[in-house]
């Protein structure tokens, strides 16, 4: 007999997660979790969920990539007038959440955003491959194209606008710096009775770290 989705579960056991053994710095502990999953070999494990809401409450999500964090928060680089980026600009706060399914973990991050700093957006740049450069160009993010045969043409037109020449980082296009105020770390365990950590921001700077129900 087929299962339902209903019937889909699994029981979590690799580990616990206990305030006595993780670090008080919330990004010192991040970054433990983060090389761990790093270690695992797990297929893209800075992919994470960016949620972010209109000024009206309508929210949205979508899967984005990590490209940078330490202690001013996380980083990730988009086209500014794609749909986040307009809802960001508008109501300049998100969630991210990280999913390491093998290693039976979940990090969910929330704060406000702001725009990196424009040598941050050119260095990071520079460092991508030449057509994902051109592509920061061809595309007008989230946008109606009309077609596929559209992108392609526009991709060759800038591929000869700039043939042996620097591709220039577009105007619209940069990095995102998520400022946390709450980091949450979940471990998987049995029954569902998972270990939540939850670090919040103090106004003097300094964490908190509190157990959430499962």
């Amino acid at each position: 007999m087929d299962k339902t989705i209903a019937d889909l579960r699994k029981d979590y056991t690799l580990e616990g997660l206990s305030e006595l053994k993780v670090d008080l710095n919330p990004f010192i502990q991040f970054k433990k979790w983060f090389d761990q999953a790093l270690a695992a070999q797990l297929p893209e494990p800075n992919a994470m969920t960016i949620a972010t809401a209109t000024p009206d409450g309508k929210p949205s999500a979508r899967m984005v990539l990590l490209k940078d964090f330490d202690e001013r928060g996380f980083v990730l680089f988009t086209n500014y007038n794609s749909h986040k980026g307009q809802e960001l600009a508008e109501n300049p706060q998100a969630t991210l959440v990280f999913w390491w399914a093998e290693l039976e973990r979940q990090v969910r991050i929330s704060g406000y955003v702001e725009k990196v700093t424009e040598t941050e957006s050119d260095q990071y740049f520079e460092s991508r491959p030449a057509n994902s450069r051109l592509g920061a160009w061809v595309s007008n993010q989230s946008e109606v194209v009309e077609s596929r045969e559209v992108l392609e043409r526009r991709l060759q037109d800038f591929q000869s606008k700039y043939e042996n020449q620097e591709i220039p980082r577009p105007p619209h296009w940069g990095g995102l710096r998520v400022i946390p105020t709450g980091i949450e770390f979940w471990q998987g365990r049995s029954s569902r009775l998972h270990d939540r950590l939850l670090y919040s921001r103090l106004d003097n700077g300094t964490w908190k770290i509190e157990r959430l129900s499962p």
